[in-house]
């Protein structure tokens, strides 16, 4: 909002929390769409592996790695059919999984991956808003399939000559939300320090973390999950830094969290010594009906919206299932999820950075100036993020 236009913004009364601080919650949208801490996406860059293939191709990998020992080759094939991928880009070449014996060895090709990932990320996102590494202020680092101590964002202050000052916030195990949730956090510290600039950085190798086991779930994950990085930049409100004149820089209004109680075992990882095996209940589509208009009505509600005032929906593409139980659940026109479902097919699910992936080509292909819209993604806890976005 320029100077000259304050006269033209409808005067509410403020909303004010106990302690006498102005709260982000509860605020006429009015005031929000107008508020001058709300920080501001500059970009969006995905990186992903060099290493593409059909789905088909993957398939017929995987029935040479598992050769006799799966019994209903059929079954197989029918899950990898039903899943709703055409084509994923996965961290290695492809007969170089078979060299990975141990978790040791598939946790090493993470860290060396995920690091060359996560560069390219991020350098993307920064020169696409004419801003350089000593400029980030806090970088927030989400994963769910590598562990590395020091962690990825560590790494990156040597390799793209962070600030020895950089504030690093990895966030481990939050799953497909976690690029929703750090969205929310890079958000929540921005409107604390508005003169500075955070990054988000999420790495999923999700084929790195691929087991020899033929239960429903892993079955499914074999064939749903792919691989790569997404970088996001956020710019404080006072920081000057509006975007290069390129694009559309929505703003982040707000965000809320929603965890669902005794649900722990719809989605997560058991580890042991061979690695992540994962956990993937079929009830997830169930849930998603049951839960989430309320969750998403209660937010909007909080923020003076409904449904019918949302022009994007950004939506993590969980699978087929889900991407369909969220159309029924919000009750969404035909063509609302359309990008959440080709990101799907073109790349599979990666896990925290396809929501990323879709904002932004929604950004890029859908959103028009002044339209409003909710990001949101799920993930274990069970739980989910909602974040309010104006374009």
């Amino acid at each position: 909002m320029h100077e000259g236009e304050a006269a033209n913004v409808p005067v509410r009364p403020l909303h004010v929390d106990p302690t006498g601080c102005m709260a982000n919650r509860a605020l006429p949208l009015d005031f929000l769409l107008h508020d001058r801490l709300a920080p501001r996406i500059g970009a969006v860059e995905v990186a992903l592996p060099d290493h593409w293939y059909p789905q088909a191709e993957l398939f017929a990998a995987l029935m040479k790695r598992w050769g006799g020992r799966h019994r209903n080759l059929e079954r197989l094939a029918s899950l990898y059919r039903n899943v709703g991928v055409n084509a994923r880009h996965v961290a290695l070449p492809i007969e170089e999984y078979e060299t990975l014996s141990s978790f040791g060895r598939a946790n090493d090709a993470f860290i060396r991956v995920g690091t060359e990932l996560g560069a390219r990320a991020v350098k993307g996102a920064l020169a696409a808003r004419g801003l350089a590494p000593a400029d980030v202020g806090a970088i927030f680092f989400t994963t769910v399939t590598g562990l590395a101590v020091p962690t990825i964002d560590a790494r990156l202050v040597n390799v793209l000559g962070l600030r020895r000052d950089v504030r690093r916030t990895p966030l481990f195990g939050l799953g497909c939300v976690g690029g929703a949730a750090g969205l929310a956090r890079a958000a929540d510290w921005l409107r604390a320090y508005p003169d500075e600039v955070a990054v988000l950085l999420s790495v999923e190798l999700c084929t790195l973390t691929l087991q020899d086991d033929f239960s429903v779930a892993n079955l499914i994950a074999s064939g749903l999950f792919g691989d790569g990085a997404a970088a996001v930049v956020v710019t404080g409100a006072r920081t000057g830094r509006t975007g290069n004149g390129t694009g559309l820089a929505p703003r982040v209004v707000a965000s809320k969290s929603a965890f669902f109680p005794d649900t722990e075992r719809v989605m997560g990882w058991d580890i042991d010594e061979h690695g992540f095996r994962v956990v993937l209940s079929a009830d997830v589509p169930d849930i998603v009906r049951t839960h989430m208009r309320a969750e998403v009505d209660a937010f909007l509600t909080e923020h003076g919206l409904s449904r019918g005032d949302i022009d994007q929906w950004v939506c993590h593409p969980g699978g087929p299932k889900v991407i369909s139980a969220m159309e029924e659940a919000l009750a969404l026109p035909p063509d609302a999820l359309d990008v959440t479902r080709r990101s799907l097919a073109e790349i599979g699910n990666l896990s925290s950075a396809s929501v990323l992936h879709v904002l932004a080509e929604t950004t890029r292909t859908r959103a028009r100036a002044g339209d409003v819209g909710v990001l949101l993604a799920m993930g274990p806890g069970f739980c989910a993020e909602m974040v309010l976005l104006e374009w």
